[in-house]
């Protein structure tokens, strides 16, 4: 591995997950290494539990794992884009923190990247047997089929952790809270092009959700009318420059 040009970085936000720390890294380490020059980026959001201390302790045996922590909470999207803005590789793969998420299921993204034209930018994973109770699979569906008739996104599943995406793409996307739910929507206003990309989904074996339905529910629609509003006020275009005119003497 070449430490400082990975090729693609995989970016996980964390808080409160001691217990799902040391497993999922050992399976996105196994899922990668040899395939591709890698680095594991966490991204601590003011854990209260060891999950800090279990981290640190990782990186010895674990060179491809850097720790950026939050200094205050500011939650799961903005983990993520600082993990992105720490990032060194083009390519940036996310995972859920709570081992939901399968990592064998990023070499399948990357195929499917190498297979794709050079204006897909993103790579959605879609949950297509979400393991998850009765009523986040209700309340997710009814959500999905909501966004889907607002933005036209084409997208079955916006909220699956499990992404691969162009790192410069990203960071030119409009920022804001809970931006992550919406990435095929903003790739999308912003000129390109997404593919959903069916994954393995799976029980939470540690720790507890951080979120309800009710209160995902009051925040996305907040959401769902912001990011329209943004659609519907954006202008792009293609540009070229000019090259300088030279005139004989």
């Amino acid at each position: 591995m070449s430490p400082d040009s990975p090729q693609l970085s995989v970016v996980v936000p964390v808080h409160n997950e001691e217990d799902n720390v040391a497993p999922l890294v050992a399976e996105i380490v196994a899922a990668l290494r040899g395939r591709i020059d890698f680095e594991i980026v966490y991204v601590d959001d003011t854990s209260r539990d060891q999950t800090l201390a279990r981290l640190r302790a990782l990186q010895a045996s674990t060179p491809e794992l850097r720790v950026i922590r939050h200094l205050s909470n500011a939650g799961q999207s903005t983990a993520v884009r600082n993990g992105i803005k720490a990032a060194r590789a083009p390519w940036i793969a996310t995972l859920d923190g709570d081992g939901q998420n399968d990592p064998a299921d990023i070499p399948r993204l990357l195929d499917k990247r190498d297979a794709s034209a050079q204006d897909v930018k993103l790579f959605a994973g879609w949950r297509v047997n979400r393991q998850d109770s009765g009523s986040k699979r209700w309340a997710s569906k009814a959500a999905n089929a909501i966004r889907s008739r607002m933005l036209r996104d084409a997208t079955p599943d916006t909220g699956c952790g499990i992404k691969l995406f162009e790192r410069d793409a990203f960071l030119d996307l409009p920022y804001f809270d809970h931006m992550h739910r919406y990435l095929p929507a903003l790739m999308q206003r912003a000129g390109w092009q997404s593919v959903s990309v069916p994954v393995n989904h799976r029980h939470r074996t540690a720790g507890v959700s951080k979120y309800n339905n009710l209160g995902r529910a009051l925040v996305g629609i907040k959401d769902l009318f912001g990011v329209s509003w943004l659609i519907q006020r954006s202008r792009r275009t293609a540009v070229e420059e000019l090259p300088a005119e030279h005139t004989s003497r």
